[in-house]
């Protein structure tokens, strides 16, 4: 089990019995006490447990749900659809461009109006994406292989993130759960994460499409600082004060 799946069971823990101990945890994945408290230590830092003798408790604003793909379709599907037509105009131009899609909603919503013949190449790791995309002849599709995780329809796991770790592409377009200037870029799974991290090493240019409602949202696990990412395209419902702290931090905020 990675580092990442164990926290992310922790919490879990935390959050059904309202407490965890690091005797109780060490035995439970079969790892050194010392191993568990830098876990509690880790987890804290974030804001997801708050430390105290011999263990931990939830922190309140730990954020671990997360909808499935037809109750997101439903969802801001408005503010989805001009988010993803801004996007249009950050596909690469030069011939045989090549980008990566992010599985989610939004990005969803960047694949069907994607035009045939506008790229040489998409790699996606969304299942509903890939075959989308391949029936309309809009490039050549590349699915990544690995585990598909139902609840999103996408590719994780460690041989997604090996593939990713061989790929250069011009623009990554992600989607995110949730996005803060102290947590950045976040999702409950660590799996997606851990995914989504290896989609921005992987890009010249790093783009996240997310509505204005995941603004200050912060969950489990961050993959990518505000610093991390290039351009944020939201729609025109985002503060003021976070559209500032994201600039500041170097992200070129982009409103539809």
């Amino acid at each position: 089990m990675y580092a990442e799946e164990r926290q992310h069971a922790i919490v879990l823990l935390a959050q059904e019995h309202g407490r965890v101990a690091v005797a109780e945890l060490a035995q439970r994945f079969d790892v050194a006490t010392e191993t568990i408290r830098r876990d509690l230590d880790a987890l804290a830092g974030l804001g997801l447990l708050s430390r105290v003798h011999g263990g931990a408790v939830p922190a309140d604003r730990v954020r671990l749900a997360e909808s499935a793909v037809p109750v997101r379709e439903e969802t801001r599907s408005a503010e989805k659809r001009r988010i993803a037509h801004a996007a249009l105009s950050l596909l690469p131009s030069r011939p045989g461009g090549t980008v990566l899609l992010d599985a989610g909603t939004t990005t969803a919503r960047l694949a069907e109006i994607l035009a045939p013949g506008a790229l040489s190449t998409v790699v996606t790791n969304s299942t509903p994406i890939a075959s989308a995309l391949a029936t309309r002849q809009v490039a050549d599709i590349q699915l990544l292989g690995g585990r598909v995780r139902g609840l999103t329809q996408a590719t994780v796991g460690a041989p997604t993130v090996e593939a990713l770790r061989d790929l250069r592409v011009d623009v990554a377009f992600l989607g995110t759960n949730g996005f803060s200037v102290s947590h950045g870029f976040s999702t409950p799974d660590p799996s997606e994460a851990a995914v989504k991290r290896a989609m921005v090493a992987s890009a010249n240019v790093v783009v996240v499409l997310a509505d204005s409602s995941k603004a200050g949202a912060d969950h489990l696990v961050s993959f990518a600082r505000p610093d991390d990412v290039d351009v944020l395209i939201t729609d025109t419902a985002l503060s003021r004060s976070d559209n500032n702290a994201l600039t500041n931090l170097g992200v070129k905020v982009v409103t539809a």
